[in-house]
């Protein structure tokens, strides 16, 4: 274990030093018979300076020792729980800055992995893909896929990235990221912000390619009985996320050129029609304007060579902020022309009654977070039973627990993503809605993650 070598390297690096025992004297055979002038007597920070080692010595000798014994699962979870005390930190900084900070720390690998298995009945097989467990992570958070290897390595079954414009793009002017810490919530007005998709297909390839490389590597031996979960970004699954750019006249084509440079490196490609924060976006989902759009994208990936696997799964995402007979236009078209998912829901740009004493609540922009909940679980609700479970959905907005979870996932959610409660909660959120979500499900007799999907709408 990593502990056992600290505690090696420890003690070698002491004792070549000489910093262990350095103030003891040593004795000759003839030293014995020498004047007492010849022992000085010891100063008295030298005293101070052996005990401060010992005891150092000794704490070290003891939590190696403790550590040791403790298996690799148990100091996984100490790793994940000790991470919350950075969540103060971060809390401190700037909305925007410390979410780059996340991104860069998540890209470089200074962040958590989880090394322990996700509760079997958590694994479920959706479009073909296999999902070690439901938890992912919504676009916005990885826009320009710098740290997929790290954002899944903690444990989300699935990462979104995106979402991606195909012209880079600054977004709206800073600052566009406030936080309403009392009400778990944010507001952001960012704007399809992207670094655009030559350099996110440039990074994804590199991804692929490396991953390739080590699975061809690999002398692993697998299972013949073991279930293999993951997809293009290997131990799990990756969703691109599709924009327009804000000057754009024609935003079929936007999208059409997102599908022919990136999807090669999805395991899913969303749509994304409902960001409040870029201008005339929203309109994209009425009925005749979202028929054709999604017809010209069905055709450009279906126009492309694919391997057995197929071409990845087509979704929209749609916002909460939805009429019922907006929410019938979007299923009819759905099932229409059989599209492969939905992603319920965007930000919101009302304001519920719980945010409006925050004087934040007035900023322009999406909201996020715990007072989205409601709304976009009654949204989810009501287009599962409009589409009649043909369709997998995934639940979006407002998640802070596995009961979060477990009520999307009885709403008619096959998926759920996280972004505020992971903003908020760091790494440890994920273990923690995992295990709860398991639970839940255990207590209500469900022996899996499909058993339980829709279950309030029958």
């Amino acid at each position: 274990m990593a502990a056992r070598k600290f505690l090696r390297d420890y003690l070698v690096k002491r004792v070549a030093s000489g910093s262990i025992g350095g103030g003891i004297r040593r004795y000759s055979s003839s030293s014995s018979s020498a004047a007492p002038e010849s022992s000085p007597r010891i100063p008295h920070f030298s005293k101070r300076g052996r005990l401060l080692t010992g005891t150092t010595l000794g704490l070290v000798i003891a939590g190696g020792a403790y550590v040791s014994t403790v298996d690799e699962a148990t100091f996984c979870g100490w790793i994940f729980s000790a991470s919350e005390l950075l969540n103060p930190l971060f809390a401190l900084l700037d909305a925007e800055f410390a979410h780059k900070l996340a991104v860069a720390a998540s890209a470089r690998g200074w962040v958590p992995r989880e090394k322990r298995s996700d509760p079997s009945n958590l694994g479920l097989e959706v479009w073909g893909r296999k999902f070690s467990n439901p938890v992912g992570l919504a676009a916005g958070f990885d826009k320009n896929a710098e740290a997929v290897e790290g954002l899944l390595g903690m444990g989300f079954g699935f990462v979104e990235v995106g979402s991606v414009t195909p012209l880079p793009q600054e977004g709206n002017p800073k600052p566009r990221i406030f936080r309403l810490r009392t009400e778990g919530a944010v507001i952001n007005r960012c704007g399809f912000n992207s670094e655009g998709i030559m350099v996110v297909a440039k990074r994804l390839g590199a991804q692929h390619g490396k991953r390739k490389l080590n699975e061809g590597s690999s002398t692993s031996p697998t299972s013949g009985d073991e279930v293999k979960h993951g997809g293009k970004a290997g131990l799990g699954i990756l969703g691109v996320n599709l924009g327009k750019n804000k000057t754009s006249e024609d935003a079929a084509a936007d999208y059409v050129q997102g599908v022919h440079t990136l999807s090669q490196y999805a395991d899913y490609l969303v749509i994304n029609v409902s960001s409040p924060n870029t201008p005339g976006l929203r309109t994209l989902q009425g009925r005749k304007q979202l028929k054709d759009l999604v017809k010209k994208v069905q055709a450009a990936r279906d126009e492309m060579q694919w391997g057995e696997e197929g071409p990845p799964p087509l979704l929209v995402k749609i916002a909460p902020d939805l009429s019922k007979e907006d929410l019938e236009d979007i299923a009819a078209v759905a099932l229409a022309l059989r599209l492969d998912g939905l992603i319920i829901s965007n930000t919101t740009i009302s304001r519920p009654d719980v945010v409006k004493q925050n004087p934040v609540s007035v900023e322009v922009g999406g909201l996020s977070g715990k007072p989205l909940f409601n709304m976009s679980t009654n949204v989810l609700r009501e287009m599962y039973t409009l589409t009649r479970g043909k369709i997998p959905l995934i639940g979006c907005g407002g998640i802070n627990s596995g009961e979060d979870a477990y009520k999307k996932i009885r709403s008619g959610a096959t998926l759920v993503q996280l972004y505020t409660g992971f903003a908020f909660g760091g790494p440890a959120i994920i273990p923690k809605i995992k295990a709860e979500l398991s639970q839940c499900l255990e207590r209500d007799g469900f022996k899996n993650i499909l058993e339980a999907v829709g279950a309030d709408c029958k």
